[in-house]
């Protein structure tokens, strides 16, 4: 069956699948996260073999960083599932309540997208996550990994699959594109797919845009930024800094660039050049911040760039609002954050900076749907309809309006015989 007819099939079950009441939806994430678990060993042989064909071929460290599933990554998934399991029911939520007449009420009540296409890298996390905040928000879903971990999402797709049919779910609940040629034919299938969530590099991204009629969402490149202000605690600064840098470089919420006020670079330089020394970060500054330390030059593409590695560019700003400047001239609008003392200079930031994740005193690597308590994301958005930042249950769901008369008809209000009067109920 090629894509068009998979997406065929997922249409038509989409309204079967938008029926489920919560119950069975979430008997279905019980069945997946137990079945997860009893194929461990399964899954952790499929990863295996994928990380040795990639490093046959030569691969780099942070896509191996991000193709890695080990039993950790396991846990984790199990983990969000289960909470995911407890969050409530995005479906069936009244958002209004209106009575326009006597006898005629209007609701406006939240329902699944349908049938949502996500196209994400090499982690096989991705895949889980996605999959299970379909399943729980009443979504089919067409599954496209990355080549490189093949072996991995096959593994996990199909338990993930039978798991939710023995759980009861219709079969077109979901399906997988397993050949990169088939994500051409998924961006044909404009009346199937309701929406595409790419997950890749700015020119994947870009494409996937350029070549469909489907609503895209997501984000392409993620360069975020900490500010470090003139008033600041050098003792929560270099935690930070390091942790939005080094906890995970090949991530879209590591950080890239560090500004620094100009007041607080003597201060705060030298003793962040010796930290990312041990951590082997290569700082990569301005003219400016070489004269302070010793660093590799910085030019203007590496402000552009996404570095997902062991590399930081830094420079140096006058205030507030040229920090904000930078970030939204050479951002990607994803998470950027303030180090500082000063509530109304974070304030300020936190009002100039636009971007779908804005934060003060805390790391960027924050900027993630299961630590927003979402139980896991799709991805991040760094548009601004629909659904923005992390984009857990809410982002995944639509809703529609249900109006209820007795016999009424417009011609009785275009002509005077009746009025509206709407009342909130």
């Amino acid at each position: 069956m090629n894509i068009k007819e998979q997406a065929s099939k997922l249409k038509r079950d989409s309204a079967k699948m938008a029926m489920l009441p919560e119950h069975v939806r979430n008997n279905a994430l019980i069945a997946v996260a137990k079945a997860l678990e009893i194929n461990k060993e399964k899954i952790l042989n499929a990863n295996i073999n994928d990380i040795e064909a990639a490093k046959a071929e030569n691969t780099t460290l942070p896509v191996l960083k991000r193709l890695k599933f080990d039993e950790t990554k396991l846990a984790g998934v199990i983990e969000g599932i289960e909470e995911l399991i407890n969050l409530p029911d995005p479906l069936f939520q009244i958002q209004l309540a209106r009575e326009l007449d006597e006898g005629l009420t209007l609701y406006r009540e939240t329902c699944p997208i349908g049938v949502i296409g996500v196209i994400f890298e090499s982690r096989p996390d991705a895949l889980v996550q996605i999959a299970t905040l379909c399943l729980k928000s009443g979504n089919c879903a067409i599954l496209k990994g990355g080549s490189e971990a093949m072996q991995t999402n096959k593994a996990l797709f199909e338990i993930i699959y039978e798991a939710a049919l023995e759980a009861g779910l219709p079969e077109g609940c979901m399906a997988q594109a397993e050949m990169r040629s088939e994500i051409d034919e998924l961006l044909q299938c404009d009346n199937m797919v309701d929406l595409l969530i790419p997950r890749g590099s700015n020119a994947f991204v870009r494409y996937i845009m350029d070549h469909t009629r489907i609503p895209v969402m997501g984000h392409a490149d993620g360069i975020c930024h900490v500010y470090v202000d003139k008033e600041f605690d050098i003792k929560k600064a270099i935690p930070i800094i390091v942790d939005s840098k080094t906890q995970y470089v090949a991530v879209c919420n590591a950080v890239e660039t560090l500004l620094v006020h100009r007041k607080a670079a003597k201060q705060l330089l030298p003793e962040l050049s010796k930290v990312f020394a041990e951590k082997s970060v290569e700082i990569r500054g301005t003219k400016e911040v070489q004269n302070i330390i010793q660093c590799q030059d910085a030019d203007e593409e590496d402000f552009r760039t996404e570095y997902l590695d062991y590399i930081i560019s830094v420079k140096l700003v006058d205030s507030t609002e040229e920090a904000a400047e930078h970030i939204n001239q050479y951002g990607s609008h994803h998470t950027d954050s303030i180090i500082t003392e000063n509530k109304e200079t974070a304030r300020e930031f936190m009002q100039l900076v636009d971007s779908a994740g804005v934060y003060c005193n805390c790391s960027t690597r924050f900027a993630d749907g299961f630590k927003y308590g979402f139980g896991a994301e799709v991805g991040v958005s760094t548009g601004k309809l629909h659904a923005r930042g992390p984009v857990g249950l809410e982002g995944l769901v639509t809703y529609k309006y249900k109006l209820f008369g007795e016999g009424h008809i417009v011609a009785d209000y275009a002509e005077g015989r009746k009025k509206f009067h709407f009342k909130s109920l």
